[in-house]
């Protein structure tokens, strides 16, 4: 009876101690979020003061906030807001997806991009371009780019599986022989194609960007973003169970290989719908949930919703320098966010590899 007693009371101590993580982390994160959004929302060729923008976005929610000009408004409303609300989900789903894959591969180095989901959808970006698609009609390249990292996906957990016997060390060697060949396909067609136009279309496309982004792009890929995170979320619990392993995991009452689909189908369904309307945005997914791993630790209850908050900072910060660094020409967010990431995950290697020797 004190052993239970004293159970219950470890119980209630971390619930309460992952209330106060989520209140807390997510209280800075979304003020962090809200007070990015509005930066950039006034940032750009038309200069638009932060106080203006405020009163378009409370106007939106049908509130008198203040006086604003007919073309600030235009240019919130049709230019600006659906390119930021895009890349606030796009950042949603890399860094939620991100937080999954290196709790299931029980590595800190895990990305989205391990299970084909970025190299299929530049397959199908890819040939949407060449086949000439995008002319024939307006969200051909999002659509094929959407099929094609979902179909990856599957094809590298259906090599992992076959034979009935699925192991994470399997997955991980399909997802790399998978992801050379796409990229041999994306490399192939690049060599053949005869035409400079469709070809500095597929390279603005694989270096990741946010420029003409709509709200018919919005509608497209925010319900199957937030549809994934939510599933991944009210999962958090089974999965830092998983992080334990499959044979601790069953002890406790998890069905793994039920639990792991559903998790991996879900980040590859926020995934694909993040690639197909911004390209191929890398390091997100690796850099946001580790950072955040180091300074609210790794109960997934906490990391995923925080994650999710921290990737679209991550991805609206990138594409506010990314149109603003170089105007009137834009960056490409894509390489923005590499220069962040690739000396990110050196120093990351160095540290892993010092502690290895350490022990």
């Amino acid at each position: 009876m004190l052993r239970v007693a004293a159970l219950s009371r470890i119980e209630v101590y971390r619930r309460a101690g992952v209330s106060v993580r989520l209140v807390l982390g997510g209280g800075v994160l979304s003020l962090l979020i809200l007070a990015c959004a509005l930066v950039s929302l006034s940032l750009g060729p038309v200069g638009i003061p932060v106080s203006h923008v405020a009163s378009v976005i409370l106007a939106l929610l049908g509130i008198d906030g203040g006086e604003f000009s007919r073309t600030e408004q235009l240019v919130i409303e049709q230019i600006r807001l659906p390119r930021i609300v895009v890349g606030a989900a796009v950042g949603m789903a890399l860094g939620v997806s991100g937080a999954t894959m290196q709790g299931l591969f029980r590595n800190p180095m895990a990305d989205p991009g391990i299970i084909g989901v970025s190299a299929g959808g530049a397959v199908g970006a890819v040939a949407a371009i060449a086949l000439g698609a995008t002319g024939l009609f307006f969200l051909a390249l999002p659509t094929f780019a959407f099929v094609g990292a979902i179909s990856a996906t599957f094809l590298v957990y259906g090599i992992a599986a076959v034979g009935g016997h699925f192991s994470m060390a399997t997955l991980l060697l399909a997802g790399v022989a998978v992801n050379a060949f796409l990229g041999a396909i994306v490399s192939a067609i690049i060599i053949l194609l005869p035409d400079n136009e469709a070809l500095r279309e597929i390279l603005f496309w694989l270096a990741g960007g946010l420029d003409s982004r709509s709200w018919e792009h919005v509608r497209i890929s925010v319900p199957l973003i937030f549809g994934g995170a939510a599933v991944i979320t009210l999962m958090a619990r089974d999965l830092n169970l998983l992080t334990l392993g499959d044979d601790e995991a069953r002890s406790m009452g998890v069905r793994v290989g039920y639990m792991r689909t559903v998790l991996m189908t879900a980040a590859a369904l926020a995934t694909g719908a993040a690639v197909a309307v911004s390209g191929t945005i890398a390091f997100v997914g690796l850099v946001t949930p580790h950072i955040l791993r180091l300074v609210l630790g790794p109960d997934h209850r906490v990391l995923i919703p925080m994650s999710a908050i921290g990737g679209a900072i991550f991805v609206v910060v990138a594409d506010t320098f990314a149109r603003t660094v170089i105007q009137p020409a834009e960056f490409r967010v894509g390489v923005l966010t590499a220069f962040v990431g690739a000396p990110f995950f050196i120093l990351l290697l160095i540290k892993n590899k010092r502690q290895a020797y350490s022990l």
